[in-house]
């Protein structure tokens, strides 16, 4: 038998009747699996981590990541779908922003796990 195999009969009541209290609902739980799901794209991280930084129009962000205006602009309608970058008009030209702080910080403690290392 391996380390991590639970041979015990006993389920501890206590503990599961706990947190099956406070688990988030199914349709949660899958909202948040997709959340996710953008982050697993490191196209649109550096596209996050960008606007992180400075407001950003597109013509700007293909500079900045060597890409095609049509690759970011893909990529910020997967963010802008996702609630994960919001825009504003300027005249003609449109600017893209992260959405909140918590993308900031949902960022930022992503690259300070990874640096634990």
């Amino acid at each position: 038998m391996k380390e991590t195999d639970c041979d015990c009969e006993v389920i501890h009541k206590e503990v599961v009747e706990a947190v099956s209290k406070i688990m988030p609902q199914e349709d949660e739980l899958y909202d948040l699996s997709d959340f996710f799901k953008v982050f697993g794209d490191s196209t649109r991280i550096k596209i996050m981590w960008a606007l992180d930084e400075s407001e950003m129009c597109v013509c700007d962000l293909a500079v900045l990541l060597n890409m095609t205006k049509s690759a970011i602009s893909h990529q910020l309608k997967s963010l802008r779908a996702a609630n994960l970058v919001k825009y504003r008009k300027e005249g003609k030209v449109v600017f893209y922003s992260l959405q909140d702080d918590h993308v900031k910080e949902i960022l930022e403690k992503g690259l300070e796990h990874i640096r634990e290392k």
